[in-house]
Order: structure tokens, then sequence, then C-alpha cells
């Protein structure tokens, strides 16, 4: 079998998220990937897992790690890409479950001079703990029944589990959604993000995978709508990592980026 895409999972110790997102990528309808863990420096117990799930799953899978250093997603997502083997990139986090056709859309809508921006949908905590392999497996944690069952709440977003077809292309259609560069739920071309060098290294939390799109923007590639296309579901989690200090530095890079035309930055993938 022939491997024609990769998918990135970030993820910074969360084995128990973890492995039930690596279920959900055993249980595609398209098989031709291979998964790269972008592992922001997690503990043995993420290593301990992923030697077992290696055993288990279809898949081959690269963990790419280095040391804990705080919150450095955009680095360690750079050194995901450099290991990707494939000519397209999907990029997902480690507490985003995908459906079954996920990659497959992914797929199927990838296009010369595109990116594909997705979204998702978030789970309360008591759910998110709930699903088990099984429920992954035979779709529960993507069925509103299901979820309703277990206390999920009525919203107009669960139009997002519910639709395919004509009504997702209409709902991508109408939605106010930017289709922006979603680092949960987002693909595009290795030669296209190589060629803008990546991820901005300075940024740490907080809209890092949007400056990125804005300088896919800057180097003339579109973007596609793809929110209601290919669905993952999100497990709830603390935020500890988060602090307004450094969404406003990001602030001013993604300004920079806009005002200035910036296509290229000096602290991606490779540095000067």
């Amino acid at each position: 079998m022939t491997i024609d895409t990769s998918i990135i999972i970030s993820t910074y110790n969360s084995p128990k998220w973890l492995e039930k997102v690596l279920y959900g990528y055993n249980n595609q309808t398209y098989r031709q990937f291979e998964i790269v863990i972008a592992d922001d420096g997690s503990k043995q117990e993420t290593f301990d897992l992923i030697d077992k799930l290696r055993k288990e799953v279809f898949y081959n899978i690269v963990h790419v790690w280095h040391e804990d250093n705080g919150f450095q997603k955009s680095q360690i997502l750079n050194k995901a890409t450099v290991k990707c083997s494939t000519p397209y990139i999907i990029m997902s986090d480690g507490d985003c479950i995908p459906r079954m056709d996920f990659v497959e859309q992914h797929v199927k809508y990838r296009e010369e001079g595109y990116f594909l921006s997705g979204g998702y949908f978030m789970l309360p905590m008591n759910i998110s703990e709930a699903i088990t392999k099984e429920d992954i497996y035979n779709g529960y944690c993507f069925d509103v029944s299901w979820l309703k069952a277990n206390g999920l709440k009525m919203s107009f977003k669960n139009n997002k589990l519910r639709t395919k077809g004509f009504m997702s292309w209409l709902l991508n259609t109408v939605t106010p959604t930017n289709a922006s560069w979603n680092g949960h739920n987002a693909s595009g071309w290795k030669k296209d993000i190589v060629a803008i060098n990546g991820f901005d290294e300075r940024m740490q939390y907080g809209g890092q995978d949007r400056e990125l799109g804005e300088r896919l923007f800057n180097y003339g590639i579109k973007s596609k709508q793809f929110r209601y296309t290919a669905v993952c579901v999100h497990l709830d989690h603390p935020r500890g990592y988060k602090n307004q200090e450094s969404i406003d530095k990001n602030l001013k890079i993604r300004s920079e980026t806009k005002t200035q035309n910036k296509k290229w930055t000096d602290f991606g993938i490779l540095k000067k």
C-alpha cells in the first residue's frame, strides 16, 4: 500500500486522550497514511502508550519528541513537518477524535493551490471521559442520539455531526466563520508549508496556526471552508498554558504578517 498522506498529531502529557484519538485513526475508511506525533515534551507514559499501540494499529507511527521547555508547539510542529514522508499533511491535535471518514474527506477535497479549513465539535468533560475504544469503533461518539443520552445539550452546533453531502456543502457555504488554518483540523501541501518556512517559533499559545495560514494566503494559497465535511470531536481538558502575555505577543506578530504581507518567517523551520 502506497502512503500518500501524513497526519501530524500534537500532544503533551495527555496519554488517555491521545489513545482515544489514535483509535479513531485506526478506524478510518481511507488508510494510505502515516501518523507523525508532534510531542512537546511528554513523559514516559506517552512513550509507553505509543509502543503499545504500534502493535495494535495498521498505520506507521513516527514519534517526534523534544524536551519539555514550556509551551513550544510551534517548534515541535516544525520538527514533525520535516519528518513527514508524503506530499500532503493533515494537522490535528491529540484531543480530537476523527470520524471514520475524516481522512477520506481531506484526501477527496485536497487541491493544488489550496488548504482545507476544518473545525471541531466540543464535548463536555463527562462525555470525554466516558468514551471507550468500542464507542469510537462503533461511531457512537459521533451519534447525536448517543451523545444526548449521555448528557449532551441541544445546540445548532449538533448539525456538525449530522450533516453530510449537500447539507454539509450548504453549511460550509453560509457559515460566517473564516476559512483559516486551524491547528485542530486543517490540511495542505507540504511544499507550501515549507515554502513559507513553517510555523513562527516565537509564537507560543494563541493563534500560531492562524498566522501560518495568513502567510499561506500571502504566498498565494487559497482556502476551502471544510468545517462541516471533515468531522472530529474535541475532548475537554484544562488549559493551564493559556496566558494573555503570549496572546498579545502573537497578535502583534500576526499584525506584522498582515500589514507587511509576509510570506516567510525567519523563525521557522530554517533559522538564520
